[in-house]
């Protein structure tokens, strides 16, 4: 029996399960015969001539992410690195151009990344830099996408993830923004302690506005009962003279009662015998008239004062 049949079977097998690839999703296969572009396959199951066609390479249609760390100078003279992330696709429609016009889409998005940013930060203070990060990264993508769109990507979005300044710079940051909350919470302290300080103030002035109250309420009560007092013994005969100086030793004889009351007292020396009580009597009265006799004396005066006055302001409208 012949296995010529059997070979030319085999063989036929054999070349069409060659010429059949699979590409995958969100992949773009490129295909060519002897050297030369024939077609693009985008995913499924595909047919090639076997060992005539060949697959020239695979492309990747997902969004890719490229990062990118440049050295640079700012405006006020301080070296900082930067990590810029560049996210970039093929375009579909694009998967010539991406494959045969550039051989290393990476080494092309690096040099523009380091072009632009070098020509951007130089510009800026540090401070800028951290506050305008986005403007940064709005200039990079708006060059790469100029460039790259020619070889058949598209530039998704550009980030500046991070901004790193020499160490000493840091540092040096660090203890102004740690003295600049200093200031901040001492000028918070002061402004504490003298809402403090005032209303202190205040309650101390209310305080003692309402104890000079008490105290001349309580003046203005015992006033009131001495007047009665005065009148209730001048109803007896006594005067109004030694009635107040009654009414002054009574209450020296209360005090000293209240005195020996009290545990807690100091030891005050006080005369207290009878003679000193009459003594004191006396005194009183004695001052008391004597107060009356110079208030009757200014009274005179005053009144002659004023009669004075009278007549010259009547002479002198006479003259008129």
């Amino acid at each position: 029996m012949s296995i010529l049949p059997y070979f030319l079977f085999g063989l036929t097998v054999f070349l069409i399960l060659s010429g059949l690839f699979i590409v995958k999703q969100q992949t773009a296969a490129i295909i060519e015969r002897f050297g030369k572009f024939i077609a693009i396959r985008q995913s499924g199951l595909h047919l090639k001539i076997p060992l005539i066609d060949k697959i020239a390479g695979r492309i990747s249609l997902r969004i890719l992410q490229l990062d990118v760390i440049v050295e640079t100078k700012t405006k006020d003279d301080v070296f900082v690195k930067l990590k810029v992330s560049v996210q970039y696709k093929v375009v579909q429609e694009k998967v010539y151009d991406a494959f045969y016009k550039l051989d290393y889409p990476q080494d092309q998005i690096t040099s523009y990344v380091f072009d632009v940013v070098r020509a951007v930060v130089p510009k800026m203070k540090l401070d800028d830099v951290f506050e305008k990060k986005d403007d940064i990264a709005n200039a990079v993508k708006g060059e790469l996408n100029d460039a790259m769109i020619n070889y058949g990507y598209d530039i998704i979005k550009a980030l500046v993830t991070d901004i790193d300044p020499d160490a000493e710079v840091k540092a040096a940051m660090n203890r102004i923004n740690a003295a600049e909350r200093k200031k901040v919470a001492a000028q918070y302290d002061g402004d504490a302690e003298r809402i403090f300080i005032v209303e202190k103030a205040k309650a101390e002035a209310e305080s003692k506005r309402l104890q000079g109250q008490g105290i001349a309420d309580q003046r203005r009560e015992i006033a009131r009962g001495l007047e009665d007092s005065v009148d209730v013994l001048n109803n007896v005969g006594i005067n109004s003279q030694e009635a107040s100086a009654l009414i002054v030793v009574t209450q020296h004889y209360d005090t000293l009662q209240s005195i020996g009351e009290s545990t807690n007292s100091n030891l005050i020396l006080l005369p207290n015998s009878p003679q000193a009580g009459s003594d004191m009597l006396n005194n009183m009265v004695a001052s008391f008239t004597a107060s009356n006799q110079i208030g009757e004396a200014m009274k005179a005066q005053n009144q002659k004062l004023k009669g004075a006055v009278t007549k010259k302001q009547a002479k002198k409208g006479t003259t008129d």
